[in-house]
């Protein structure tokens, strides 16, 4: 069987070069050294490869955020944000590139629906940041907060992966810190409500039982024999029968976390048993 990852990081090199669209499965297979059969035991399609390749970065840096947010210390969470976020953009420069590119121009229903669930994790994310930094100072200006700090993100990240520049990392990040800082501040007429804000996010992004269930047995069959594999397993006892109490629980999402198969179902887990 061929590995779904070889796959993936040969096929991200020709998406690097040639774009989605002007890539194809025989492109890849021969970049790759196997047969169109090898690819298909992997992969249903094209699509389900680009697909599978948006999975795999947006849940690394989305538990990432995620980890950031719940652990650092408040004095330096802002910085250590925007330093992640801005690190991750540099380390996959080339997915990013050609992502960002091909979202402006791609009409895949599935993209866009798989991109707005990922948008509601990172706007979760950085609602609870906001909340976390200044807490009832910016109750009704803290949804609009939200929206800046994305466009921040989004902007300033097309600088660092389309132009020619050499980009100081810290100062960029000290500069968005004092930025948002500031919009905190000094804000005083929101334009987004919590109605807004509800209405515009109104996509489910909550996991269900099932499909956290779905998750779990597709991890442990991709797993050997370790305490990680064995933590998803009582996890998947608990979920279907709940017996464990909530410590237990933490220490075993705890157990799986930063394993690079598991990080993604205990993010999930975490905002299932609304675990903080």
């Amino acid at each position: 069987m061929v590995k779904k990852q070889l796959i993936m990081d040969k096929a991200l090199e020709l998406f690097a070069k040639q774009g989605f669209e002007s890539t194809s499965v025989q492109q890849i297979t021969e970049h790759c050294g196997i047969s169109k059969g090898a690819f298909y035991l992997s992969f249903k399609s094209k699509d389900e490869l680009i697909l599978a390749l948006i999975d795999h970065f947006m849940m690394q840096i989305t538990t990432d955020i995620d980890y950031i947010v719940r652990n650092t210390n408040k004095k330096q969470l802002l910085y250590e944000f925007y330093k992640a976020t801005y690190h991750f953009f540099h380390q996959h420069s080339d997915f990013a590139r050609i992502f960002m590119k091909e979202q402006t121009q791609s009409f895949n229903q599935d993209l866009f629906k798989k991109m707005h669930e990922y948008d509601l994790h990172h706007g979760k994310l950085i609602l609870t940041l906001i909340e976390r930094l200044y807490g009832d100072s910016v109750e009704e200006t803290k949804y609009d907060l939200v929206y800046s700090i994305k466009g921040f993100m989004k902007m300033y990240a097309e600088i660092l992966l389309f132009n020619s520049v050499n980009v100081d990392f810290d100062l960029l990040t000290q500069s968005l810190v004092e930025k948002t800082n500031l919009l905190a501040k000094h804000v005083t007429i929101p334009f987004v409500s919590r109605e807004n804000h509800n209405m515009l996010e109104c996509t489910k992004n909550e996991v269900t039982q099932k499909e956290l269930l779905e998750i779990l047995q597709q991890r442990m069959a991709e797993m050997d024999e370790s305490i990680e594999k064995d933590s998803l397993i009582l996890l998947e006892e608990h979920l279907q029968n709940p017996t464990y109490s909530p410590a237990i629980v933490n220490g075993l999402i705890e157990n799986i976390r930063i394993h690079p198969h598991c990080k993604w179902i205990a993010y999930l887990l975490r905002n299932y048993y609304g675990i903080q």
